[in-house]
């Protein structure tokens, strides 16, 4: 297998279902993970990515597509994505999981052993996914162990049947975050119940055993006083210790080397870091970057270094809207910049590259086809190409601070950060606004004096020649137009 994982690592995400569909049609016969084409899994490694998280490969639940596909709703956000919908295009949620076995429609897991082979062999690790907080209705645990679930009573389920489900002759609550509606098509499960960590734990296990790290589900819907607030009396006693306290050590003790991952949201991505997990979204930098200020960009990255390195960055995910139909071409490419020359893990989406403008709903096994954006593609891969370099890997990242006039307060919509390891600097700039920006750029370097230095923009070819001792003194000029940025390498002429 490939060796650690490298230090703020790349991940690309894969709707499992659709790619091996799209793939199938491309190639004229059906294709499984048994069989991908050598020449795909080289396209994707082209890319350098570190990690390749295969979204969507368990067991779907016949049941839960059933009971979902009752919902009007549901089958107008369908057919608001694809107007030529047919009933074989309904692959059903992959977050309503029967068994923690690949399906057999991906090829099941021989399948995913041989996918995790050709990952390796281009130096790629593989990902999956752990959902923590429900099941699907036809999962074998709701008969051999009920006692796993949050249960109610028939005066619950006629009171309110959006949140209970009668299966067989028990009466389950349905999985639901705190803040909106239950699920309608999966069952909620009770980590305050002892046997169930337990199972759990084995059933983790068993996934860490296919794979090099998991992405985790809603995680902090698990923690105790979430989980408690939550279901209040139906949990029963509160634990001595958090769930994933118990959990990540001992799935740890039989696979030292897989990492966790958490989706996580509701600034609570240090008190989860503290409970074991290796990387948190970082959602609250997504949210700042698509709706706010520089400056507050700017204040979200004076965090540590300990806390911005185990932060995952990403502009989209099958969570979120795509950012070509979100952000736009301009602040998309802005975000982007950002994003991808931080600290930290950064997520990339299947169809960001190319600019894709449909939020593909998780139920569906097809998308509508959409023509790619070359310009959009031909920017990613100078973009990682550019982050390549062993500085982004293991060198100095550090927040830069800026200044200006007091008749032009335009720099404070600039944000800028400065990466060193040995003699390999560079100076990320970015306009984070839609109008015109000047400000001066201190950076942390005094060696720069008594030297010219070369300012090569690896983005858009521009190249300038500075003053070092202009520079330490009074900061680098910069100015950029609307969304505008600089991917500069910083080295010295004389």
């Amino acid at each position: 297998m490939p060796a650690t994982w490298p230090k703020n690592p790349t991940i690309y995400e894969i709707n499992t279902w659709v790619w091996l569909g799209e793939l199938s049609r491309r190639y004229g016969r059906r294709i499984t993970l048994k069989g991908v084409p050598a020449s795909e899994w080289d396209a994707i490694a082209a890319w350098s990515f570190d990690a390749v998280w295969l979204m969507g490969v368990w067991e779907r639940s016949p049941l839960g597509i059933s009971i979902a596909l009752q919902s009007p709703l549901l089958w107008a956000e369908m057919r608001h994505i694809l107007p030529d919908l047919r009933q074989e295009d309904i692959a059903g949620s992959p977050y309503c999981i029967r068994r923690y076995v690949v399906d057999e429609h991906l090829g099941g897991p021989e399948g995913l052993a041989i996918a995790r082979q050709e990952l390796d062999r281009r130096g790629m690790r593989l990902i999956l996914d752990y959902v923590p907080n429900h099941v699907a209705p036809d999962h074998p645990w709701v008969s051999e162990h009920p006692d796993f679930f949050i249960q109610g009573k028939a005066s619950d389920l006629a009171r309110d049947p959006k949140a209970f489900l009668k299966v067989g002759d028990g009466i389950f609550a349905r999985g639901r975050d705190p803040y909106f509606p239950p699920w309608s098509d999966v069952l909620q499960l009770n980590t305050f119940n002892p046997g169930l960590r337990q199972a759990a734990i084995e059933t983790v296990s068993a996934i860490a055993a296919q794979c090099d790290g998991m992405r985790c589900d809603m995680v902090m819907l698990l923690m105790t006083d979430i989980f408690a607030r939550t279901w209040g009396k139906h949990a029963g006693s509160r634990p001595t210790k958090e769930y994933w306290q118990e959990l990540i050590p001992a799935v740890r003790l039989r696979h030292p080397g897989v990492i966790f991952i958490a989706e996580a949201y509701w600034d609570l991505e240090w008190a989860l870091l503290q409970q074991g997990f290796d990387y948190c979204y970082d959602k609250r930098l997504y949210d700042r970057l698509e709706h706010e200020t520089a400056e507050a960009v700017r204040l979200h990255l004076l965090a540590g270094l300990d806390y911005q390195e185990k932060l995952v960055r990403f502009i989209e995910n099958h969570d979120e809207p795509r950012a070509a139909a979100e952000l736009g071409p301009r602040k998309g490419r802005a975000a982007a910049v950002a994003i991808t020359s931080l600290p930290g893990a950064k997520l990339f989406h299947e169809g960001q590259f190319e600019g894709n403008q449909v939020k593909l709903h998780v139920f569906l096994g097809r998308r509508p086809a959409e023509a790619p954006d070359l310009e959009l593609q031909e920017f990613y891969r100078q973009l990682l190409q550019a982050v390549k370099a062993e500085v982004f890997r293991c060198g100095e990242w550090r927040l830069c601070e800026i200044h200006g006039w007091p008749d032009n307060p335009s720099y404070q919509k600039l944000a800028a950060w400065c990466w060193r390891k040995g003699e390999n600097r560079y100076l990320i700039t970015i306009n984070l606004s839609d109008s015109t920006v000047y400000g001066l750029v201190s950076l942390p370097w005094d060696d720069l004096a008594g030297h010219t230095w070369h300012l090569q923009d690896l983005l858009n070819g521009e190249a300038f020649e500075r003053d070092g001792g202009g520079m330490v003194k009074s900061g680098l000029f910069v100015g950029l137009e609307p969304w505008k940025y600089h991917f500069l390498h910083i080295s010295e002429i004389s």
